[in-house]
C-alpha cells in the first residue's frame, strides 16, 4: 500500500496507475508491475492472483457471488466461483460454530433426559 501511495496522481485522471495520454491508464502494466513486484518483494504474484485476492476478501466480507462476479465483470457464475475461495479461518470460524450448536443442542437434551 505503501508503494501505491507514492505514485502521484494526476488531477482530473481517475486512473491509479496512469497512461502517457490525459485521462489515460496503461494498457500494458507487466513493466510496471515488475517494478511493483520487485519492491515490494512478491516476485511470484501474477496481476491476475489479485483478482483472486479481491474475490475471496469479498466473499469473506459476505458480499455474494452475483456482486462479487459483477464487480469482476463476470457474466458467468461459475467464473465467478473459480475466483472466490474461502480462507481457512473463515471455515474454522464456520466449523466451531456449528460444534457448538450441536453440542449445545446435545447437551440440552441430556439434561431434559
Amino acid at each position: 500500500m505503501d508503494l501505491l501511495k507514492r505514485i502521484p496522481m494526476i488531477a482530473g485522471n481517475p486512473h491509479v496507475i496512469t497512461g502517457r495520454k490525459d485521462g489515460g491508464h496503461l494498457t500494458d502494466l507487466e513493466k510496471p508491475w515488475r517494478r511493483i513486484r520487485k519492491e515490494a518483494g512478491l516476485e511470484d504474484v501474477r496481476i491476475h492472483d489479485l483478482r483472486h485476492s479481491f474475490a475471496s476478501d469479498a466473499l469473506e466480507l459476505g458480499e455474494d457471488l452475483i456482486m462479487i462476479g459483477k464487480l469482476l465483470g463476470h457474466r458467468d457464475l461459475k467464473s465467478t466461483a473459480r475466483y472466490a475461495h474461502l480462507k481457512k479461518e473463515p471455515i474454522q470460524r464456520a466449523v466451531k460454530g456449528i460444534d457448538l450448536k450441536i453440542s449445545s443442542a446435545l447437551a440440552a437434551t441430556k439434561l431434559q433426559s
